[in-house]
């Protein structure tokens, strides 16, 4: 095996390309023909983009060596297939990259890091509670935990991907209940915007990403849902143990946020430990969930074609079929853009 050829990114290339080095690997399933052959399918990445592959004629014993989501080298082909970019494989096997070659293959937030932080403090310190105030500023006093924020994916293949992806959707899911909170007077803002802040910190600790996006044995263990409770107890406490001007929570705001925390995946199938039971936890979960889902949306339809895509007429009218999506494959062009057609 050699890496040393240089790197052609899954961006650039064009059709009848060859493909060889190290890339992702997100999703890989063994699959079976309509005649009963087994091919593997899966994505394959880099930090520019992801594209979807095939192996015809794989066999179990392949499969079962590959990780379903993580590194591999390998060699094939791209191929235009119903208007996309595939690529066929010749070859596929695990790799562990060095650190050189992940900065080449995990992708990253298109935003300024430091700009998105900025605009998320000030949206807290527009909390009018002070005992709400006092528990975001324990949060954000925490400089290790607040660089893992900055740092970590908002997942490890659905939405917001890529680092510095959960910070992006924090905020993003803030100022969404900033536009709708103005609609329903009886919601407590400030209940919603600190649930949505501390909703997913616990993934600072589920996931890592230093070697690539993968759960720490913290999050196999404990999960980011349960940490993110554990972590709301402790910064409770600081609020308590401050030396100048210490605050209590009250028991019926810790406990609903508790509950926010708990039940923000929405139902017991996707990992919620309760079904939201207030308005303010209905009102986390489903922005949460309006974001989540768009980011997989949009990425997935209204990405910006690449030059070889353009210039190739790839790309197609349809995506891939989108598992977390119910399935289905998403129409890509705005159809305003679009000519009229002929009756």
């Amino acid at each position: 095996m050699t890496t040393t050829t240089q790197r052609i990114y899954l961006r650039d290339m064009a059709p009848a390309q060859l493909v060889q080095g190290v890339f992702a690997i997100h999703n890989c399933q063994l699959g079976m023909t309509r005649t009963g052959k087994p091919y593997l399918r899966c994505l394959v990445g880099d930090r520019t983009a992801r594209k979807p592959a095939r192996m015809w004629n794989a066999t179990e014993e392949l499969y079962n060596t590959l990780p379903t989501d993580g590194f591999v080298y390998l060699e094939g082909e791209t191929q235009p297939y119903q208007g996309e970019m595939q690529i066929i494989l010749r070859n596929v096997q695990a790799y562990t990259p060095t650190a050189d070659e992940l900065r080449d293959l995990l992708p990253c937030t298109e935003h300024d890091v430091d700009q998105m932080f900025a605009d998320l403090v000030d949206m807290l310190g527009s909390i009018e509670n002070p005992a709400l105030q006092c528990l975001a500023n324990r949060y954000l006093e925490d400089g290790e935990l607040m660089e893992k924020f900055c740092q970590a994916p908002a997942a490890m293949s659905l939405h917001h991907a890529y680092l510095g992806g959960l910070l992006e959707h924090t905020l993003s899911v803030m100022r969404l209940a900033d536009k709708i909170l103005p609609l329903y007077t009886n919601l407590n803002r400030d209940i919603v915007l600190v649930g949505l802040f501390i909703h997913d910190l616990g993934k600072c600790s589920e996931q890592t990403w230093e070697q690539g996006f993968g759960y720490s044995t913290d999050g196999q263990l404990v999960g980011h849902i349960a940490r993110g409770s554990i972590w709301l107890e402790e910064k409770a406490r600081a609020c308590q143990q401050l030396e100048e001007d210490p605050i209590t929570i009250p028991a019926p705001i810790l406990r609903v946020l508790h509950h926010i925390i708990l039940s923000h995946h929405g139902q017991p199938e996707f990992g919620a430990l309760k079904i939201p039971a207030t308005p303010e936890a209905l009102a986390v979960s489903l922005i949460d969930n309006l974001d989540a889902k768009m980011n997989m949306a949009l990425t997935a339809a209204r990405s910006e074609p690449t030059e070889a895509e353009a210039e190739n007429d790839l790309g197609g009218h349809f995506t891939e079929k989108l598992w977390a999506l119910g399935n289905t494959r998403f129409y890509r062009p705005d159809p305003t853009t679009l000519p009229a057609e002929a009756e």
